[in-house]
């Protein structure tokens, strides 16, 4: 698969995967419409994605950008921690930035053959190891960057092992517990699951024709700024 430097495919599937997310959030402004979480289902592999497909062009990314790149990370991290408090009810786990970046440190690990590279992959593995508890979507999560790595340049038919890794990243036990008893959004979440990675293959494959407002650093505020405005409505709502 070609990447060029701006690739319209990818802006497309970063903007597809914000709206996943912000869809997936509206489940939280006090109307039942737990049907959203099916296509929330997308938003996480498909930002997972978009790193793998970042990652994979390392030849014209400079050692700096990456570091740039976790950077920024970290940084809305902290920064988005407290409005994700504020909105999530009681949430068991931080805000799903400190999973991808692990992610990142773990796939770059494997990409960089270089010592510091390859500790810095083993401690965020050993961290993911610890506490996926306080990780969202846990070990698994912090895996899938790598999984989707390894894959994004073979067959359509190697997206399946991301999409295991997504299932298992979304708490599949809950999933197929509440499967077994007819849940529709439980049994179409398990499905998104399992293709989200291969949808979100295709979009890059042959969607490279559509022409978006270039996702650059300032998307990052977009995450905490979502929070805070999703907020207000429930409050206006309430």
């Amino acid at each position: 698969m070609h990447m060029t430097q701006r690739d319209g495919a990818l802006d497309l599937l970063k903007w597809l995967a914000l709206l996943s997310m912000v869809l997936d959030h509206l489940r939280y402004i006090g109307y039942s419409v737990d049907i959203l979480y099916v296509p929330g289902r997308l938003a996480f592999p498909w930002f997972c994605l978009a790193m793998a497909a970042n990652l994979s062009r390392a030849r014209s990314v400079t050692t700096d950008g990456h570091w740039r790149y976790l950077g920024w990370l970290l940084l809305f991290s902290a920064v988005s921690e407290m409005p994700y408090r504020m909105f999530i009810p009681d949430p068991d786990t931080f805000n799903v930035l400190p999973t991808l970046a692990l992610g990142l440190l773990v796939a770059r690990g494997w990409q960089q053959p270089l010592l510091q590279s390859r500790l810095l992959a083993a401690a965020a593995l050993v961290l993911a190891a610890l506490f996926p508890e306080r990780l969202m979507f846990g070990f698994f999560g912090v895996l899938l960057p790598l999984v989707t790595l390894l894959v994004i340049r073979r067959p359509w038919y190697f997206n399946l092992l991301p999409g295991l890794i997504c299932l298992a990243a979304n708490q599949w036990e809950v999933l197929y517990y509440s499967a077994r008893f007819g849940n529709r959004a439980a049994i179409l979440g398990i499905a998104v699951c399992l293709i989200a990675p291969l949808l979100g293959m295709v979009l890059l494959r042959h969607a490279g024709h559509f022409k978006l407002p270039p996702m650059r650093r300032w998307a990052y505020a977009l995450y905490p700024l979502h929070f805070l405005l999703l907020l207000l409505i429930r409050k206006l709502a309430a």
